[in-house]
C-alpha cells in the first residue's frame, strides 16, 4: 500500500468499504471504459481507483507467494510420504475387490522378490501356496463381516520359490470411486517361526529327557528303598551281637574291646547312613508322609539339647541354647523337626574349631514366622561352596578331612523343612563362621 502523503491521502475509515466496492467494480470494467471517461473522472476518484488497484495487486502477489509456499510444502510432504511408504520396514499393498495388487511399496516388492512394476496387477494369492490361501480367505471373510482389522500368519512363496512366513494385517477402505479396497501389511517373521520350530523340538527333547530322568530317578529311589530295608536287618543283628560281646562274661580283653568298639561305631554309622538314604529316597519318591501339628519349638530344643550333649562334650564344643519366654508353637512334624535341628547342631559341632562355641537363637523375621539360627565358629564357607550346599552326597571337600559324613543330612533337612512349609538358608564368612537357619510358620492361637 502506498504511504500516506499530502498528495496520496488515506481514505476515511467509514468510506473504505464503499470505495473498495467501487474500485472492484471499476476494476472489472476498466478495459471497457473509454479513455475519454477516464480523462473526465474526477482526480479524487481516479486516485481512489489507483489505490484500490494497488491493494488488489499486492493482495494477489501475497496470495501467489502463499500458494507457492504451500505448493513447496506439499511437494516436500509428498516426498517424505513416499520415502516413508517405500522405505518402511514392512510391506504395504493396496488390493482391490478381485484380489489384484494395485499399489505396493518397495519393501513389499523386495519381500516377494519381484520389481514393483511387475507386482502391480498380480493377485496377492499368486504368492500363496494352495494350502495357505484358505487362511487369507478366512481373514478377508472376517474383515468383510466385522469390518475390523484382521491379522493372520501364513506362508508365502517368493518369485524365486523361497518360502517365507509373514504376519499379514488387513483393513478395509474405499477408493476415490467408492470401490472397496484392502490395505494389506506384510511383515517377515520367518526367523521367529524358525526359532519357534527349533524351540518346539528342544522342548520335546527336554520332555523326553525329563521323562527318562523321572523314570531313572524312580528306579533309583525304589532301589535305594529296597536296599535300605535289606541292609537294616543285618545291621541290627551285627549291632546286637557286638553289644552282647561288649557286655559278655568273661569281659573281653583290651584288644577285643577295641575291636568291638570299632564294630559298634561302624555299625551305627552305617545304620545312620542307611536311614538317611531311606529318608532321601522316600522324599524323592513322594512316599514320605508328615504328621504336621502344633509343636512347641521350645520343647523340641530342650529335647535336642539333651540328645546333642554327648557329642558336644566329646568334641569340647560349648553349645548355648536360648531361654524361652514363650513356647513358639509352629506347624511341623515333631519327629522330622527334631531331625532337622539335630542335623544342624551336629554339623555345627563337627565342623567347628577347637574349643569353639555353637549359639542357638530364635527370632521372628516377619509376622507369622519364626526363625531358628545355629551359629558356629568354624572356618566358614566360600561363595562357591555355598552355591553347592544342600546337594545330596556333596560334602564340599570335607570328605578329605578327618570328620565322618555322607553329605545327605543337609539335603534331607532342606526337603523336610520345605515339606513343612518353611525355608532354610545359610550365611557365612570365611575364617569367621557360618549361621544355618530355617523358618517355619507360627501356629495361630485357638486353632
Amino acid at each position: 500500500m502506498p504511504p500516506q502523503t499530502p498528495d496520496n491521502p488515506a481514505p476515511p475509515t467509514g468510506e473504505a468499504p464503499s470505495l473498495r466496492r467501487r474500485a472492484e467494480d471499476r476494476y472489472q470494467v476498466k478495459l471497457a471504459l473509454p479513455l475519454e471517461m477516464l480523462k473526465e473522472m474526477p482526480a479524487q476518484d481516479a486516485q481512489l481507483l489507483y489505490h484500490e488497484l494497488r491493494v488488489h495487486q499486492i493482495e494477489l502477489e501475497l496470495q501467489n507467494e502463499e500458494l507457492r509456499r504451500v505448493q513447496v510444502e506439499l511437494e516436500a510432504a509428498r516426498e517424505r510420504y513416499f520415502d516413508l511408504y517405500d522405505m518402511a520396514p514392512v510391506g504395504y499393498c493396496t488390493v482391490n475387490g478381485d484380489g489384484q495388487i494395485r499399489e505396493a511399496n518397495l519393501t513389499a516388492a523386495t519381500l516377494l522378490g519381484v520389481p514393483r512394476s511387475a507386482l502391480v496387477k498380480l493377485r496377492i494369492t499368486h504368492f500363496m501356496p494352495m494350502a495357505q490361501r484358505s487362511i487369507y480367505q478366512q481373514c478377508c471373510a472376517l474383515l468383510d463381516t466385522f469390518g475390523q482389522t484382521q491379522t493372520c500368519e501364513l506362508q508365502m512363496i517368493t518369485a524365486t520359490g523361497q518360502p517365507i512366513w509373514v504376519n499379514l494385517v488387513a483393513n478395509m477402505a474405499r477408493s476415490a470411486e467408492s470401490a472397496i479396497i484392502l490395505r494389506v501389511m506384510l511383515k517377515d517373521v520367518s526367523e521367529r517361526v524358525r526359532m519357534d520350530a527349533i524351540l518346539q523340538v528342544k522342548n520335546a527333547e527336554l520332555e523326553r529327557a525329563r521323562r527318562l530322568a523321572d523314570k531313572a530317578n524312580s528306579a533309583k529311589s525304589d532301589f535305594l528303598t529296597s536296599m535300605s530295608h535289606e541292609l537294616r536287618s543285618p545291621l541290627h543283628a551285627i549291632l546286637g551281637f557286638a553289644q552282647l560281646l561288649e557286655g559278655g562274661n568273661p569281659a573281653p580283653t583290651a584288644s577285643q574291646k577295641s575291636s568291638i568298639e570299632q564294630i559298634i561305631h561302624g555299625g551305627w554309622y552305617l545304620l545312620d547312613l542307611v536311614n538317611e538314604i531311606l529318608d532321601l529316597a522316600s522324599i524323592e519318591s513322594g512316599q514320605m508322609a508328615l504328621a504336621v501339628a502344633h509343636e512347641s519349638l521350645a520343647e523340641v530344643l530342650t529335647e535336642c539339647q539333651s540328645m546333642i550333649e554327648p557329642q558336644s562334650t566329646a568334641s569340647g564344643i560349648v553349645v548355648n541354647f536360648p531361654a524361652f519366654a514363650q513356647p513358639f508353637l509352629v506347624l511341623a512334624d515333631r519327629r522330622r523337626l527334631k531331625q532337622v535341628v539335630i542335623n544342624l547342631l551336629s554339623n555345627a559341632i563337627k565342623y567347628n574349631r577347637q574349643q569353639g562355641t555353637v549359639t542357638v537363637s530364635v527370632s521372628q523375621p516377619s509376622t507369622g514366622r519364626v526363625r531358628l539360627s545355629v551359629r558356629d565358629d568354624g572356618q566358614g564357607l566360600t561363595p562357591e561352596q555355598m552355591a553347592n550346599l544342600f546337594q545330596p552326597f556333596n560334602r564340599l571337600g570335607a570328605e578329605h578331612g578327618p570328620q565322618e559324613g555322607t553329605g545327605i543330612g543337609l539335603a534331607v533337612s532342606k526337603r523336610l523343612v520345605e515339606m513343612m512349609g518353611g525355608s532354610i538358608g545359610v550365611t557365612s564368612r570365611v575364617g569367621v563362621g557360618s549361621v544355618f537357619w530355617f523358618e517355619l510358620a507360627l501356629a495361630e492361637e485357638g486353632t
